[in-house]
C-alpha cells in the first residue's frame, strides 16, 4: 500500500480470505481502494468453477473477498503493475459511469473510522453488495 499508483496490494484477512487494494497515492505513503466487487464479462467458466457455491452470475465477484477469489489472487500477485502492457492483470479507462448515480456511505467490516463516508457504489449495479447500515453488537451478543 506504500508502492507506486497503479500498483495492486494483495492481503490475507481474518486467516480465510484475500482482498486487493489499487495503490492511488504517492510512491511512500499509505493510499489506495478496496476493490469491493466486479462484473465477470469474461472467463465465466473458470470464475465458476473459483466460485462453485455460488448461485447466480451476478454474485460471482460481489464482494473484495469473491472479486479476489475469482479474479485467483493471492499474495503473489502483490505488487503487480496494473497498468503495464502485459501485465497479466491490468486497469483499463474507457467505461464511463453517470457521477448521478454514485452514492456513498460508512466504510463496512471495520471498528474505527466507521463514520467516514469512504464506501462508494453505482447505484443499482447489480454486483455490488446493497449497503446495508449494521448494528454494533457487544462481546456475548447472540446472532
Amino acid at each position: 500500500m506504500f508502492g507506486p499508483p497503479g500498483f495492486l496490494y494483495v492481503y490475507f484477512t481474518y486467516g480465510m480470505h484475500w482482498c486487493a487494494n489499487l495503490v492511488c497515492g504517492p510512491d511512500g505513503t499509505a493510499s489506495a481502494v478496496l476493490l469491493r466487487a466486479g462484473e465477470v464479462v469474461g472467463g465465466v467458466d473458470l470464475a465458476r468453477e473459483r466460485r462453485p457455491a455460488c448461485k447466480a452470475d451476478r454474485d460471482l465477484a460481489r464482494g473484495p473477498a469473491r472479486l479476489a477469489t475469482v479474479l485467483g489472487l493471492t499474495g503473489v500477485e502483490s505488487g503487480l503493475d496494473l497498468c503495464a502492457p502485459g501485465s497479466p492483470l491490468t486497469v483499463r479507462s474507457g467505461s464511463t459511469v453517470d457521477t448521478a448515480l454514485v452514492r456513498n456511505g460508512p466504510r463496512v467490516g471495520i471498528r474505527v473510522a466507521t463514520e467516514r463516508p469512504w464506501r462508494f457504489w453505482v447505484d443499482g449495479e447489480p454486483t455490488v453488495s446493497t449497503f446495508r447500515p449494521g448494528a454494533l453488537r457487544k462481546r456475548g451478543d447472540s446472532e
